[in-house]
């Protein structure tokens, strides 16, 4: 089968299953995951690898662009607390409970490598929830801290991955140098896409042609993530700041039909890529079993759902204690926390619940090194990469499948 026609046959697949998920009221990310590890157990496929580079610039930047346009800068802002205590301070606390479990968990993990593998499973995919919650009611401030967690917890997570694979390959890890490098990729992504963003007042001066204008739009963001990239900074910040920075002067830019056509133009984008997104990670597991003995593959599975239940538990446990935190400001009148930003036990439950890992953790994991700077295999290579997509499997199927539950027996108490 010609890799073309592979490609058509996945389209096809994930718009039928789109609509039969639609119209059964099923989460179709679930469905296409299914689809995905059946059609990847098919003999006659062939092996569809993913290049975590087309990852990071096909898939990253629409999405992030996207999500950080419709976000209302306002509420974004309201509720910062809550949302970089997700996107930084959890995603390293994440990444120090996975490596612990990991190093006693997993036969022949080193610190090195176990650090690895908790930067990789880090961040969670706000995609994924907010794909599984549609129509389902969710508040709106729940909405905006889980997809203001996903706009900036990439960078984190990134940051992390990058220093534990140089430890992995015999580089000191000196903190306070990590922490200066994540302030410099974090300020010069938010400089970048700032910048950038001033690009769009060059507009009025082609008014006229609406396709020039949405064309110019759609591209903007691919070309800001290569420029942040190429200067050594956060591709991740730099879009999502131009995301914000453009929503936030949009109305004064552009007209309101131009506005309504770039929309329709995006809603299909982000459509196709979320579908393509879960059929790629379903069809990665049958790939990766294939790299590990057939009598390992069971203790591997068991290790990745322990880690998965770790994951969750210090979710849960960051985002209880910062609801007790806003309270305790709130109530001593400390800092600028107002009544909007508190989180109660409805959707402090939900945004617990909605930490699954998605296309990123995938992309990452399998972006690992194949061998060291000294010419010496990466070591547990494959076995780093089966516990991260059995991982990102295990929080899709069991938490995506449980979501909706937990979000209509909340609801059906009190609206949250």
């Amino acid at each position: 089968m010609e890799n073309y026609t592979v490609v058509l046959f996945i389209l096809a697949i994930m718009i039928a299953l789109s609509a039969v998920a639609e119209k059964f009221k099923f989460p179709y990310p679930i469905l296409l995951i299914v689809a995905g590890i059946a059609v990847g157990f098919s003999p006659s496929l062939p092996k569809i690898e993913i290049n975590p580079e087309i990852i990071f610039l096909i898939f990253l930047p629409p999405l992030l662009y996207d999500a950080a346009f419709n976000i209302s800068f306002k509420d974004f802002k309201t509720h910062i607390n809550t949302i970089s205590t997700l996107a930084i301070t959890l995603v390293f606390l994440t990444t120090l409970g996975i490596a612990v479990v990991a190093r006693y968990l997993v036969p022949g993990m080193t610190w090195p490598l176990a650090f690895v593998l908790g930067a990789i499973l880090s961040a969670t995919d706000a995609v994924a929830a907010m794909s599984i919650t549609k129509g389902l009611g969710l508040s709106h401030k729940t909405n905006t801290i889980l997809e203001g967690e996903s706009l900036i917890n990439d960078a984190s997570a990134l940051v992390a991955y990058r220093f534990a694979v140089a430890a992995v390959s015999g580089t000191a890890f000196v903190f306070w140098q990590a922490s200066l490098d994540f302030v410099i990729l974090l300020a010069g992504g938010i400089v970048v896409g700032a910048v950038m963003s001033r690009l769009i007042f060059l507009l009025k001066f082609i008014k006229q042609s609406s396709v020039t204008i949405i064309s110019f739009l759609m591209l903007l963001p691919f070309i800001t993530y290569l420029v942040a990239e190429e200067l050594h900074m956060s591709g991740v910040i730099a879009v999502v700041t131009l995301g914000l920075s453009i929503a936030f002067v949009s109305n004064k830019v552009f007209p309101e039909h131009l506005k309504n056509q770039s929309k329709n133009i995006w809603d299909i984008i982000i459509f196709m890529l979320n579908g393509l997104i879960f059929i790629l990670i379903g069809l990665q597991f049958p790939y990766v079993l294939k790299n590990i003995p057939q009598d390992q593959i069971m203790p591997y599975l068991i290790y990745a759902l322990l880690i998965m239940v770790v994951t969750l538990l210090i979710r849960m446990l960051r985002v209880f204690t910062q609801r007790i935190g806003l309270q305790k400001a709130f109530s001593k009148k400390r800092g600028k926390i107002s009544e909007e930003a508190l989180l109660d036990l409805r959707n402090s439950l939900v945004i617990s619940w909605s930490g699954m890992r998605g296309i990123v953790s995938l992309a990452i994991a399998i972006g690992l090194p194949y061998t060291l700077p000294n010419g010496s295999p990466f070591p547990l290579r494959n076995e780093i990469i089966v516990i991260s997509v059995a991982v990102v499997l295990f929080t899709l199927l069991g938490q995506g499948l449980t979501l909706p539950w937990l979000v209509k027996k909340l609801s059906s108490k009190e609206d949250f």
